[in-house]
């Protein structure tokens, strides 16, 4: 398949949700219980909302993100990294509430997530004030991007506001515990991604997504539900997508995982990418599962090196 360079838009994406410190351990052999394990561990700067931001800006796109942080080292040097990579981080909360909010993960030796937990308090903070208060940044974006980790009553000031700027929003579902929040808003979406087990939340009983068949069902049920686009992300498995004229299947690009941390973000951000720059929805998935590939590679939730001609080429290798 032959893929062209997009005519970049101008207009600037806005990026709303959680910021983290992720501590990912890789373990070396499988754990046992009351004793430590030798592992790999390694610490970096993740959350849904900055890691898609993050790419964003590495795919040469503008992007503002409106996050929080919380009063440690890690929230300065966070900050210091994301704005490093081109994003727009002026519209930050600093809180002295809550710590920089942070994600642990264990992984095991195949590269496939153990357990994770994670202490999100700090988002609590971004209120729908400081989302009026901003209000100007959706006045000049071209699509607004959030994940569940905000509270249901600030995601409702981020949709009045999208409404008032006439402005699209892509969101997602981001956890099974948090995915319901998304069920009000899915009449409203641009876009919407979900994993398996959160794509079957957002069903709400209308469909149990366990493969590609039934991902194809659930991302139509989300478009006869009023979202423009439906993206079912299925890991090794691939992905399926729906709008209202086509659905299907994109199979995965078979890759050695070394760190499953960011890959289904750098496949959203991709995506987005592709929408806001007209690419082919068939191709936009495509470098999304490419973005995604490389991710797994890399021992971070975001490849630095990241670009739309790196991607071109891992697809065509």
């Amino acid at each position: 398949m032959t893929f062209e360079e997009p005519s970049y838009s101008d207009k600037r994406i806005l990026v709303i949700g959680a910021s983290t410190l992720d501590i990912v351990g890789r373990l070396n052999v499988i754990p046992e219980p009351g004793t430590s394990t030798p592992a790999k561990i390694r610490p970096t700067f993740g959350g849904v909302a900055r890691n898609v931001a993050e790419n964003l800006a590495r795919l040469g796109q503008k992007v503002s993100l409106i996050t929080v942080v919380g009063p440690s080292i890690f929230g300065e040097q966070l900050l210091q990294q994301t704005a490093a990579a081109g994003v727009d981080v002026s519209a930050t909360i600093h809180t002295e509430e809550y710590r920089t909010s942070t994600y642990l993960a264990v992984v095991n030796p195949s590269g496939q997530l153990q357990f994770g937990l994670d202490d999100m308090r700090a988002i609590s903070t971004l209120k729908p004030e400081h989302i009026e208060q901003n209000a100007h940044l959706f006045k000049d974006a071209g699509m607004v991007f959030v994940d569940m980790n905000l509270s249901p009553a600030t995601l409702r000031s981020i949709f009045r506001q999208a409404r008032l700027a006439k402005v699209p929003i892509a969101a997602d579902a981001t956890s099974k515990k948090l995915a319901p929040r998304l069920i009000p808003f899915l009449p409203k979406l641009h876009l919407v991604t979900a994993n398996m087990d959160e794509a079957s939340i957002l069903c709400d009983g209308a469909c149990q997504v366990t493969g590609r068949q039934s991902a194809i069902q659930a991302a139509r049920h989300f478009i006869s539900k009023g979202a423009d686009y439906a993206l079912i992300q299925m890991a090794e498995f691939g992905v399926c997508y729906a709008n209202s004229d086509i659905s299907g299947h994109i199979p995965a690009i078979r890759t050695s995982i070394l760190d499953p941390t960011g890959a289904g973000d750098a496949l959203t951000a991709t995506l987005i990418f592709g929408l806001i720059n007209q690419i082919p929805l068939d191709d936009a998935i495509q470098l999304g599962i490419a973005a995604a590939s490389l991710t797994l590679r890399y021992p971070g939730a975001v490849v630095p090196e990241l670009s739309l001609e790196k991607l071109y080429d891992h697809l065509m290798f």
